[in-house]
């Protein structure tokens, strides 16, 4: 029996309640009123509030009005407001307000602008940073985009939108085994160890090392002279030996033997570079004709076996305006090892491996002592002056003497180099110019009175000081004196040209040291900075470093002439000081000894 049970449908749910719609005055505020009403609205208000409510807005607003302007402007507006800021903890402070404020700060070109502004210059060594061979012409590149006089915040700006600038992406011309790409150059890291190094030699600095020999016999542990990179310290002493030191450690490396009197000169020839103008053959590539009898081991210390090292294109023209290097050194012609050339009065120039310490060649031919030498920049050109009356040209690389520059009457004192021109100073009263490829003598300085004693030649100018107090000052392309500069009451010894800084500084027997306007040619400071003779001098843009007979090393400013502090203890005598890169070579005499120290005001890595 089928029985039909009704079925009950499903209550149906109340609808949804719907929300209430909140009053917003904001959104009443901001679509109901004009401006001018919205202005009048907000002072009614305000002339209801109460002063704690006032602060309240306050404090409020004035968070909200705060812009952060750097970052709203272009990149290259913002970075040329921080270009203003001369001050590196300022920057310092700056970069850590906010990331893109980092950003703008770690930008390379801000801090090549701060290099200019303290004077601190990279050269194609700093550039080096793995110490990779390159070419200037590669810098020169990379500073298009870090510098530009007409318009230097384009760059920037390209720099910050296209990452492929902010790296150098050619290969160099050459590296020691093979090929290898460049390493980005920082100016950044450059300031900061430049900066730290000014700090440094204001108040700090550290002896590496202290070497202290007996001097068995009267003036036989004399140091004659002194040769600074920031790899070696060469040093020649009367007794025929050459100490090579360390400039990083401090540490004496090996003693070079061989000389058999005295050493009146040593030149150190930097490993690396590339090949300068001439001793190339039609293809590019030194001549190898005539290759000499060396152990294999010695000719790739010579660079005579690399074919593949070619003349850097950027040196095209600029091998006549490069001057000399104050601390005895040059730029090497693309060698793996550092050269050292010594001169004797056993009347013998010595060429030396400065890693193995082998004396490569024994060159002869002057007949009297060999009392000056230097070699050119990026080429294996040395020359010499002796008591012999004449200069040699030596090809270094090979062994052999070029050519012989007659001309001179008495002893050649002193010479100096710029590009291929050699300026020479000679006690018959003359300085001369020459040509060093052809062996003619360009120009004869006369107007001296008495032996010549110290020279110098940079760009145009041509400088002598002697036995006549006078410095004269020559225009070395028509031999005119254009300039004759007096204050010295004794034999001028000492002296450094620098047409990058336009300045010429003299030292004297006197003891003065003294400061020229290459300009004006007038006096620019006077210091009374020895007792005795001024046995060493040499300056930069900011600093001035002078040693003399009296026992003292002092370091003055270079633009006030303000004395900034005594280096070392007071000794008996100061026989030579240089100083390169963070490091000072002080070469004296203390208690009865000879002592040769080490100084370093590198800043410490972090």
């Amino acid at each position: 029996m089928t029985s039909n049970m009704p079925i009950v449908s499903p209550p149906t749910p109340a609808p949804s309640p719907r929300p209430i719609p909140q009053y917003n005055p904001s959104s009443e505020f901001s679509t109901l009123l004009g401006p001018a009403s919205r202005k009048q609205y907000l002072i009614s208000i305000l002339h209801e509030c109460s002063p704690a409510e006032l602060r309240f807005l306050s404090q409020t607003i004035t968070p909200m009005l705060k812009r952060d302007v750097l970052t709203e402007l272009p990149a290259e507006l913002a970075l040329h407001i921080l270009s203003y800021v001369d001050d590196p903890c300022t920057l310092a402070r700056a970069s850590q307000v906010s990331k893109r404020w980092h950003d703008l700060v770690a930008d390379d070109w801000l801090w090549k602008v701060l290099c200019d502004t303290y004077s601190f210059r990279a050269d194609t060594e700093d550039k080096s940073a793995t110490n990779l061979y390159q070419d200037d012409e590669s810098w020169d590149e990379i500073d298009k985009f870090t510098s530009n006089s007409i318009d230097p915040w384009l760059t920037a700006r390209d720099r910050l939108k296209r990452q492929e600038l902010t790296s150098v992406s050619h290969w160099g011309p050459y590296s020691d085994d093979l090929l290898h790409p460049i390493t980005q150059f920082s100016h950044q890291q450059y300031f900061r160890r430049a900066y730290g190094t000014m700090l440094n030699l204001r108040k700090g600095g550290s002896i590496l090392h202290a070497h202290r020999m007996p001097i068995p016999t009267p003036d036989s542990g004399v140091v004659t002279s002194v040769a600074l990179d920031t790899e070696w310290v060469v040093v020649g002493l009367a007794n025929s030996k050459i100490h090579l030191f360390s400039a990083i450690t401090g540490v004496l490396s090996r003693t070079l033997t061989g000389h058999e009197l005295g050493v009146w000169a040593v030149h150190l020839v930097c490993r690396g570079g590339y090949w300068g103008r001439g001793d190339m053959d039609e293809d590019g590539y030194p001549d190898d004709a005539g290759d000499p009898v060396v152990p294999a081991a010695l000719k790739i210390a010579l660079g005579i076996d690399r074919r593949r090292r070619m003349r850097s294109p950027a040196s095209v023209g600029n091998d006549s305006s490069k001057p000399s290097d104050i601390c005895c050194t040059s730029e090497g012609w693309g060698q793996p090892n550092s050269i050292i050339v010594s001169a004797s009065c056993d009347k013998t120039l010595r060429v030396w491996d400065a890693t193995s310490g082998h004396c490569i060649y024994v060159l002869r031919g002057h007949t009297a002592t060999v009392r000056c030498a230097r070699v050119l920049h990026n080429r294996p050109i040395a020359v010499t002056g002796s008591r012999d009356s004449t200069l040699r040209v030596w090809n270094i690389q090979k062994g052999v003497m070029l050519r012989v520059l007659h001309g001179h009457t008495a002893s050649v004192r002193c010479l100096d180099i710029c590009g291929n021109q050699v300026v020479s100073g000679s006690y018959d009263t003359t300085c001369r110019i020459w040509d060093v490829d052809t062996g003619e003598c360009i120009r004869v300085l006369r107007g001296h009175s008495h032996q010549i004693y110290s020279i110098a030649i940079a760009g145009n100018f041509v400088a002598s000081g002697g036995m006549d107090t006078i410095v004269r000052v020559w225009d070395a392309t028509t031999g005119n004196c254009v300039a004759q500069l007096t204050g010295h009451t004794a034999l001028v010894c000492q002296l450094q040209l620098s047409t990058t800084t336009n300045l010429l500084a003299t030292g004297g027997s006197d003891g003065r040291v003294i400061t020229f306007s290459l300009r004006s040619f007038t006096a620019l400071q006077r210091l009374a900075a020895h007792d005795s003779s001024v046995t060493s001098l040499q300056f930069d843009t900011n600093f001035l470093i002078t040693g003399g007979n009296d026992g003292r090393v002092r370091v003055f400013e270079t633009q006030t002439g303000a004395w900034v502090r005594d280096l070392s203890e007071r000794c008996e005598s100061v026989w030579k000081v240089l100083y390169k890169k963070g490091v000072c070579a002080v070469m004296c005499k203390r208690a009865g000894k000879t002592v040769m120290e080490i100084w370093t005001f590198k800043p410490k890595e972090r």
